[in-house]
């Protein structure tokens, strides 16, 4: 096998859970290969390297092997090699965002429903 649709692939290396949502990502601009948007349909062959953007989290990955067939989780990560940058950097963004959100002004825990009533007649008296 010498190239594999990029869908596919995406599907197969278990990026995406269909390949419909890999080739939304795909149309959604979140994937990009050697820094080039592409269509689903393009054949990717060995050692290109792909960006894929997921939520908060951006992977640079190198394709090291193609298969256009599902398999489980550990057969799926011999398909990819995520660049040394690209884990730091991730690692990085992840340890920012814990610190963000630790540093958060929230309460510690949900209102009783006491509390709920009480926040309640106050908003009340305020309106009036």
């Amino acid at each position: 096998m010498d190239k594999v649709r990029l869908d596919k692939w995406l599907w197969a290396a278990r990026f995406f859970k269909t390949r419909s949502l890999a080739k939304q990502a795909i149309d959604g601009g979140k994937i990009h290969c050697d820094g080039q948007r592409v269509k689903p349909s393009k054949e990717i062959p060995l050692g290109v390297k792909l960006t894929i953007r997921q939520g908060w989290d951006e992977k640079v990955v190198e394709v090291i092997a193609l298969s256009d067939q599902r398999r489980g989780a550990p057969e799926a990560a011999l398909l990819y090699r995520e660049t040394e940058d690209s884990i730091a950097k991730r690692e990085a963004e992840a340890a920012q965002r814990k610190l963000i959100r630790g540093a958060g002004v929230g309460p510690e825990r949900r209102p009783t429903k006491k509390q709920r009533r009480q926040i309640h007649r106050f908003l009340e008296q305020d309106d009036s």
